[in-house]
């Protein structure tokens, strides 16, 4: 059976990746944690194709360290042309063994293009990097960070208990459209919003969502979820003009109505859930559906499609753009990738060995233009898909 469970017959991903970047597993062998190299990674979690040719930067978050390509990788387990984080391509470590620093990482997780340069989530230094050129060598420092007062900061929320426009705590994703910087600050269960991209370390957001302040934290904001609440918010994408932010811990996908100005705005409808108030994973039941979700980590956006990776489910669930984004509430995904149906979810489809064309916890996905780009963290590597 085919790999996609097509309801629209109208096939975006070709049937299997075309290039597998990482140690591709052999008959008998087993995903364990692997040793860094130019080659191996331990559970990446995100990825950005910075344009159609390249460079290609991959969150390599077990490692704590950035990997670089520098053109677009055309062979499967591809070496690494650069790194960041570490002092070579064989070292780990959080921090490389140290102190924090201005080209040190500890769970890098988002990475995104951001005009000609690149921002990263360095989640446990609980603080956003930004390089405002984009790196071409290795051990690039970064310009720029929030979230801390300076790169020797390390902190949740600056050692304060409550959050505040200039903290950050565990955040996780991060995402840059027509001059405004968006990052969710999973560990303040909120998103945060800059209307311009920062020129100064540790510059406070304008708007904050999920949150109806900047001090408050509390999951839910502090109650039953709502339109206006969120869990762990963890990527963040526009479609058309519509903000959308996977709530992976409420297990749904958030979209609003443009792109939010205020403070704590509702977002307009969901997916994956049938109301506002219900977030069980898959909908309370053990086998997914077509509108369900279990900690969906990753959203990527077309001109006409919305993916979003359903992590616990190991698939890629795939909405075609309709004429009102009110017809989304709870509405069936299009397309599945990585199940023979939309109501598997075993790892790598029969929890076998991993294929060109299975998942294994997906957390991350990145599109430009025909090349989707998937941080498939269970079988520690990131697929190259063409999308037709």
């Amino acid at each position: 059976m085919s790999n996609i469970q097509d309801r629209s017959h109208n096939k975006i991903f070709k049937k299997d990746a075309e290039i597998i970047l990482g140690k591709n597993l052999k008959s008998g062998e087993l995903a364990i944690p692997l040793a860094p190299s130019n080659i191996e990674m331990f559970g990446p979690r995100s990825a950005c194709l910075i344009s159609d040719n390249g460079p290609l930067w991959v969150s390599d978050t077990g490692h704590h360290r950035l990997l670089g390509w520098g053109t677009l990788p055309t062979t499967d387990s591809q070496t690494a042309d650069w790194v960041i984080g570490q002092p070579n391509f064989n070292s780990e470590g959080q921090n490389a063994k140290n102190k924090p620093g201005r080209n040190t990482l500890n769970v890098p997780t988002g990475i995104c293009k951001c005009g000609e340069g690149l921002v990263v989530a360095d989640a446990w230094n609980h603080r956003i990097l930004i390089w405002k050129s984009n790196p071409k060598d290795n051990n690039v420092p970064a310009d720029l960070v929030l979230g801390q007062t300076n790169f020797s900061s390390n902190q949740p929320n600056r050692g304060n208990l409550t959050a505040a426009a200039n903290t950050l705590n565990w955040c996780y994703g991060v995402f840059y459209h027509q001059g405004k910087l968006f990052v969710a600050d999973t560990g303040n269960r909120r998103l945060l919003i800059w209307h311009q991209l920062p020129e100064e370390n540790g510059q406070p957001a304008d708007v904050v969502l999920g949150q109806s302040d900047m001090q408050l934290r509390d999951e839910n904001g502090g109650s039953s979820p709502t339109a206006s609440t969120m869990r762990w918010c963890h990527d963040i994408a526009v479609w058309g003009d519509n903000l959308v932010v996977t709530d992976a811990g409420n297990n749904r996908v958030m979209i609003w109505q443009g792109i939010p100005t205020e403070n704590n705005t509702p977002c307009t409808v969901v997916l994956g859930q049938t109301s506002f108030d219900i977030v069980e994973m898959n909908q309370g039941v053990y086998f997914p559906k077509a509108n369900s979700l279990s900690m969906p980590y990753g959203v990527a956006a077309t001109k006409d499609w919305l993916l979003v990776t359903d992590t616990a489910n190991s698939r890629l669930l795939a909405w075609k753009k309709p004429q009102s984004i009110l017809s989304l509430q709870g509405a069936n995904a299009d397309l599945v990738i990585g199940q023979n149906d939309f109501q598997s979810k075993g790892e790598n489809r029969d929890y076998g060995l991993p294929t060109r064309n299975s998942l294994n916890w997906s957390y991350g996905i990145n599109i430009h233009n025909n090349t989707a780009v998937i941080a498939d963290s269970g079988n520690n590597r990131v697929l190259l898909w063409k999308i037709n």
